[in-house]
């Protein structure tokens, strides 16, 4: 299918750094919020970045504008029309769900909507729309103008049309696109759960403190230690990953969620976003 805009829901961290990547690989984008706040800190943020990037030569000179400008920030849902939705909302199945029927009640029936959930069954979602063979999964990960990879989730009713177009789609964006199957935690939130579980157990034990570990693994090639990982992350993200997945898999001791994570999301401490989590940070200027 032909794709000519692309509507991101949800103007936080990743809703706004997947409305990057789109319009900087050339797509008309809307950036959808209902929170007026939100969306007037993620339009001041985008701008922000793009100036950044262009001052460090990483774009073109007059680029930053260009991209900016193919980016509608809008809080009214009735403007949402496009060709493919990626949602980057609330991470629970029934606002995700509610707000796919919304869309595609007033959009063409040729109309894809993408789910960029972490952890939760893509299935699920899909189930409780209007069109399940037109959702499926399109996790990004943090942050999403760097990071490279994404996941093509293909649910239980996913059209395998609809999931080639969004691995076609991943590629135009200049990301990696890896296909797999709706498993809890898909591939890379599966196999990274014990980097941080086992790390966070380690702490809880006594037997070595986060900074310790950070230095150890950074150590052996990984490019973040987990806590550093986790602090850009988002404790609230990452720890209810590591709970959903914990409850798909049966609850297995290896994986339970640290108390130590849960403490620090209770306290409002989520990492870089917040200024606080295993480390401290300064506040962007």
């Amino acid at each position: 299918m032909t794709i000519n805009r692309i509507c991101v829901c949800g103007a936080g961290t990743m809703g706004s750094g997947i409305a990057q990547v789109a319009a900087t690989a050339g797509f008309s984008t809307l950036l959808y919020e209902l929170n007026e706040n939100v969306l007037t800190q993620a339009r001041d943020q985008l701008q922000r970045q793009l100036e950044r990037l262009e001052s460090k030569g990483k774009l073109q000179t007059g680029e930053a504008a260009v991209i900016f400008n193919r980016i509608h920030f809008t809080g009214g849902l009735s403007e949402c029309i496009a060709d493919v939705f990626i949602e980057a909302i609330i991470e629970k199945p029934e606002p995700k769900a509610a707000l796919f029927n919304t869309l595609i009640k007033q959009n063409s029936e040729t109309a894809i909507f993408a789910t960029n959930t972490s952890s939760l069954s893509v299935s699920a979602i899909a189930e409780a729309t209007l069109a399940p063979s037109k959702v499926a999964g399109m996790h990004f990960f943090n942050p999403a103008p760097l990071m490279k990879l994404v996941e093509i989730v293909q649910g239980t009713q996913t059209a395998p049309e609809v999931a080639a177009t969004l691995t076609d789609l991943t590629r135009r964006m200049g990301k990696t696109p890896v296909r797999c199957k709706d498993r809890p935690g898909f591939i890379v939130n599966r196999v990274a759960r014990p980097y941080y579980t086992e790390a966070l157990r380690l702490v809880e034990e006594g037997h070595a403190d986060p900074a310790t570990l950070d230095q150890l693994l950074e150590g052996l090639g990984f490019r973040l230690g987990p806590f550093r990982l986790m602090d850009l992350i988002g404790h609230d993200v990452n720890y209810a990953v590591s709970s959903s997945v914990y409850e798909q898999l049966g609850r297995p001791e290896r994986l339970r969620p640290s108390y130590i994570q849960e403490a620090l999301v209770k306290k409002g401490e989520l990492g870089q976003k917040t200024g606080k989590g295993f480390y401290h940070y300064q506040s962007e200027k």
